[in-house]
C-alpha cells in the first residue's frame, strides 16, 4: 500500500502527498555491497539498492562452459548425441550474497547476460539453470524481490515469438523453485532506440545467432506489452509477478501510458538519458514524464523509482583496502572517541587514506526526485479517507431486499453529501412545480403527500422536510421502511430531530397499502390514500441491479395516477469493455482458493482505478461508454394491467411467463443489449465496466425559451457515475462506485477490432440476473468480417439478487 508524507516544508503544513520512495541500481555492479558502501548509497539520498546475486566469478565460469561445449559439438559429428551441459552449483567465490541483517531490504537484479529466448537450445538451457539456481540461492538468503531483465527482442518480429514463449515458461518455472520471492521483469515501456540493454548475451558467443538489432526498423509502441501479456498469461496471472518499466526519454502516445498504468508496476526505472538538463546544470524531467510519475503515484499500491546508473561512485571498504593503521589508532588498546576521530582524520589526509577528508553529499538524481515530490498536487481529504482506500477493491452488491443492512452500512452512504444534495434540489423543484401549476394534493389538509420509501436511517426524510421549509410548500412525509432495525432509529429519529412531523411505518414497501387517512364508521376498515411524490434511494451502480425497478413497479399503487411524482423519475444503465489484469488476478486468486466458487459469476462493486479503457474515444456511434437500458417510472398503466393479469392468470394461455415455472409477471423489467466497440490497438478485455445516469426530476418550467439554463441539463436534476459526466452532474459524488461484470478468461484482440457486446437483464419472478459475453471482429473486405475470438456466456444466475 502506498504511503504520503505531511509537507511541512509548503504554506500548507496539512498538506499531504504520496511519497517517493527512490532506489539506486548500477548495471557494472558485480558485487553486494558491503555495509559500508550500503550506508554510502543511503546517505546519498536513496531509500533501497539493487544487489546482484551472482559475481564475475561464476559469469567466467558459464562462458567457460558454454565455449567448450561449443567447441565440443562444432567438432562432433554427431552433435545432437552429445547432452546438454550442466551448471554446476554455487561456490563462495561465486557470490557474495549472504543473509544478513539488511539482505531482506536488498532488491536482486539477476545477470543481465543470460539469454532465456535464445534460439540455441543450448544457451536457452545455461540461462534457464542460471535463473533457477539464482532465485534459488536469493530466496534461501531472504531476499523478497527479484528483478529479471526481460526479452531483448519481442514476439511481433518475425521468427520471435518461441524465444518469448520460452521465457515464459522459464519464468513460470523460477516461481516454483523461489517460492517466497516476487519476480519482476524489467522491461520498456517500448523499444525506443538506446534503452536496450548494454550487456553481452551468452548468444554472443554463438556465431549462428545474429545478435544485432535494425536501428532503421519501424517501432511498434505495443511489442513489449505483448511480450509483457505473454509471459503473465503463462504464468497464470500469478499475483509474484510484477512489472519493473523502464521509462523511455521520449514517452509514447497516452493510450501506451494508459496500458501500462493498469499493471502491475513495482517499479518505474529511470537511466540518466531519461533526464534532461536544467538551466542550473542539474538533472530535471520533462513535463510530460512528471504527469506521468504524478499520476502513477495516485495509485493505491504506487511503483518505487529505481535510479539506474546515476551513481554515486563509491568508496572501498576500508577492512579491505586502505585500512586505519593500527598504530594511528591509539597508544592505548581501547582509544577514546576523541582519539579515535583524530587518527582517523590524521588516516584520511595520508596516501593510504585515498586523500579523502569529505563524504559524499547527496546525488542530484534523488535529490531531484525529492523535489519533485514536492510539487505533486496534494491529496484531498476525499482521496485520503475513502478513494485510495477502495482503489480497484471488490465489493459484492447489495441485496436489499433479502438483507437487513447494519448501521455501519447506512453511515457510510450518509457521509456522501452531494447525492442527499441532489435529492434535496429535485424535491424542492418537484414542490415549486407542484405549487407553480396549482396541482390538487392526496391530503385532506391540501398538504404535498410525499413518502420515502426505504428510507433507512432517514436521509431523504430530512432533505425532504428542507425541502419544504426553502420553497413554502406544505408537506406531509411518511417514512417506509422494512429493516426492523432501522425502523428504529426512524422513530428515534423522528422524535428528536424531526419534530414528529413524519409517519414512519414498517412494511416492505411493496405490501404497503399507502397513507392511512381514517377508518370506515360502518366497518371499521381503514380508508388509504394516495401520494404525490415517490423518493427512494433505491439505484444500484449499475442502476437497476439492486432491482430498483421490481421495488418501484411494487409500491406504484400508491402513487397518484395522473400527477403523481417519482424520484427518481428514470435511470441509465452503461457499458464500456476494460483491461484491468490487477482484478482479474484477485478475482482469479479467489476462485481458486476455494472460498469464492462463484467470483466469475458474480458482478463486483469497485472503485475501478488501475484499468485500461480499451474502446476508441469519439467514433462515431460508437462512443467509449453506450447506453444498454433504460427505466422510467412511474409504469404506464396499461404495462401495470398487464402485469396484474399475468400474475392472477388472467393472460390467454394461463400465463406461461417466459422462464420455467414463472408467470412471467416482471417479464416488463427484462432487458437486452448488443452493443459494439471499436478498438484501434491490441489489447486484452477482463471485463465490462458498468454505469448509470439517473434523471431524478426534470422540472417543466426551469429551461427559458433562449436556452441559457440549458447548459445545466434542460432543467433535469441528475446524477451520474459515467467518467466522462461525472463531474458537469455529480462532481465528487462517492455513494457509488461502478460494477465489474468479469470474463472468465481474457479476451485478446488484434489492432482495429469491432467488440460485440451482449447483454441481458433476465428474470424469472423470483430473481434478477445478468448474463453477458463479449466477441471480436475483424473487417476482412467492405461488406465482410471474421470473428478473432470471444468469451464464454457468463451468468450471476447462481448469485442472482432474490425478489
Amino acid at each position: 500500500m502506498s504511503q504520503s508524507f505531511m509537507d511541512q516544508e509548503s504554506d500548507g503544513y496539512n498538506e499531504v502527498r504520496p511519497i517517493f520512495y527512490v532506489g539506486q541500481h548500477d548495471s557494472t555492479r558485480s558485487e553486494t555491497l558491503t555495509d559500508l558502501q550500503y550506508g554510502q548509497v543511503l546517505n546519498a539520498g536513496f531509500t533501497f539498492v539493487t544487489t546482484p546475486i551472482t559475481n564475475e566469478h561464476f559469469h567466467e565460469r558459464v562462458v567457460n562452459l558454454l565455449k567448450a561445449f561449443l567447441l565440443d559439438a562444432k567438432n562432433n559429428e554427431q552433435a545432437g548425441s552429445i547432452p546438454d551441459p550442466v551448471v554446476p552449483p554455487l561456490t563462495i567465490e561465486d557470490t557474495t550474497l549472504f543473509p544478513g541483517t539488511y539482505t531482506s531490504g536488498l532488491v536482486a537484479y539477476s545477470s543481465p547476460w543470460l539469454d532465456l529466448c535464445s534460439p540455441n537450445h543450448v544457451i536457452s538451457s545455461i540461462s534457464r539453470q542460471v535463473l533457477n539456481l539464482e532465485v534459488s540461492y536469493a530466496n534461501f538468503c531472504g531476499v523478497r524481490s527479484i528483478i529479471v531483465p526481460g526479452p531483448r527482442q519481442d514476439s511481433v518480429k518475425a521468427g520471435n515469438s518461441q524465444g518469448v514463449a520460452q521465457y515464459a515458461r522459464a519464468i513460470q518455472e523460477a516461481f516454483s523453485i523461489g517460492t517466497r520471492v516476487n519476480i519482476l521483469i524489467h522491461i520498456p515501456m517500448y523499444r525506443e532506440p538506446g534503452l536496450e540493454d548494454k550487456v553481452a548475451s551468452l548468444s554472443s558467443f554463438d556465431g549462428s545467432v545474429d545478435v544485432t538489432t535494425s536501428e532503421k526498423q519501424e517501432i511498434d509502441l505495443f511489442s513489449s506489452w505483448d511480450s509483457w501479456h505473454t509471459i503473465r498469461s503463462v504464468c497464470d496471472y500469478d499475483s509474484r509477478l510484477l512489472v519493473a518499466l523502464k521509462i523511455p526519454r521520449v514517452l509514447p502516445e497516452k493510450e501506451v501510458q494508459t496500458r501500462w498504468f493498469s499493471e502491475p508496476i513495482q517499479y518505474i526505472t529511470l537511466s540518466p538519458s531519461t533526464f534532461q538538463t536544467n538551466k542550473a546544470g542539474h538533472p530535471s524531467l520533462s513535463r510530460h514524464h512528471q504527469d506521468m510519475i504524478f499520476t502513477y503515484m495516485r495509485l493505491k499500491n504506487a511503483p518505487y523509482i529505481l535510479l539506474c546508473d546515476v551513481g554515486p561512485e563509491l568508496q572501498a571498504d576500508p577492512d579491505t583496502k586502505g585500512a586505519i593503521p593500527a598504530d594511528l589508532s591509539s597508544t592505548s588498546e581501547f582509544p577514546t572517541l576523541a582519539e579515535a576521530a583524530l587518527a582517523e582524520a590524521a588516516w584520511r589526509q595520508s596516501p593510504g587514506g585515498n586523500g579523502s577528508s569529505k563524504s559524499q553529499g547527496p546525488n542530484n538524481y534523488a535529490a531531484y526526485l525529492r523535489h519533485l515530490a514536492r510539487q505533486q498536487e496534494p491529496l484531498s481529504d476525499l482521496e485520503q479517507n475513502t478513494l485510495s482506500n477502495f482503489q480497484d477493491w471488490l465489493q459484492s452488491p447489495l441485496q436489499p431486499l433479502s438483507d437487513n443492512l447494519e448501521s455501519v452500512t447506512y453511515e457510510v452512504f450518509e457521509g456522501d453529501p452531494v447525492k442527499y444534495f441532489q435529492y434535496e434540489m429535485a424535491i424542492a423543484a418537484a414542490l415549486k412545480d407542484w405549487a407553480a401549476q396549482h396541482k390538487p394534493t392526496s391530503s385532506p389538509g391540501g398538504e404535498v403527500v410525499i413518502a420515502v420509501a426505504g428510507s433507512g436511517r432517514g436521509p431523504l426524510v430530512t432533505r425532504a422536510l428542507r425541502a419544504s421549509e426553502s420553497t413554502g410548500v406544505p408537506v406531509k412525509v411518511w417514512a417506509v421502511e422494512k429493516n426492523p432495525n432501522a425502523y428504529v432509529y426512524l422513530l428515534r429519529q423522528n422524535q428528536r430531530e424531526w419534530g414528529g412531523r413524519v409517519t414512519v411505518v414498517k412494511t416492505d414497501m411493496r405490501a404497503w397499502k399507502g397513507p392511512l387517512l381514517s377508518v370506515s364508521s360502518e366497518d371499521n376498515a381503514p380508508v388509504y390514500g394516495k401520494v404525490d411524490i415517490l423518493v427512494s434511494e433505491l439505484l444500484g451502480s449499475f442502476g437497476d441491479n439492486e432491482l430498483s425497478p421490481e421495488c418501484l413497479d411494487g409500491i406504484q399503487h400508491v402513487l397518484a395516477p395522473t400527477h403523481g411524482i417519482s424520484i427518481p423519475a428514470s435511470y441509465t444503465a452503461h457499458l464500456s469493455p476494460i483491461s484491468t489484469p490487477r482484478i482479474h488476478a484477485d478475482i482469479r486468486q479467489r476462485a481458486l482458493s476455494g472460498g469464492e466458487a462463484n467470483a466469475f459469476d458474480t458482478p463486483w462493486v469497485v472503485r475501478l482505478f488501475a484499468i485500461d479503457f480499451v474502446a476508441q474515444r469519439g467514433v462515431p456511434d460508437h462512443p467509449r461508454f453506450q447506453q444498454a437500458w433504460e427505466f422510467a417510472h412511474p409504469l404506464p398503466q396499461a404495462t401495470i394491467d398487464a402485469v396484474e393479469a399475468r400474475r392472477s392468470g388472467g393472460v390467454a394461455g394461463g400465463g406461461g411467463g417466459s422462464m420455467a415455472g414463472a408467470v412471467g409477471a416482471n417479464d416488463h423489467n427484462a432487458r437486452h443489449c448488443h452493443l459494439t466497440f471499436v478498438c484501434r490497438s491490441r489489447g486484452v478485455v477482463h471485463g465490462l465496466a458498468g454505469y448509470f445516469e439517473s434523471v431524478l426530476y426534470e422540472s417543466s418550467g426551469a429551461a427559458t425559451e433562449d436556452g441559457e439554463e440549458r447548459e445545466d441539463g434542460d432543467g433535469k436534476v441528475e446524477l451520474s457515475i459515467l467518467p466522462e459526466n461525472i463531474d458537469r452532474k455529480s462532481r465528487d459524488m462517492i455513494s457509488w462506485f461502478p460494477i465489474f461484470f468479469p470474463l472468465k478468461q481474457p479476451l485478446y484482440f488484434p489492432p482495429d477490432t469491432e467488440l460485440e457486446v451482449s447483454m441481458w437483464r433476465q428474470t424469472d419472478d423470483a430473481k434478477v440476473w445478468y448474463e453477458w459475453m463479449v466477441e471480436a471482429f475483424m473487417w476482412t473486405g467492405p461488406s465482410q468480417r471474421v470473428k478473432v475470438g470471444g468469451s464464454d456466456l457468463c451468468s450471476s444466475r447462481k448469485v442472482a439478487c432474490l425478489l
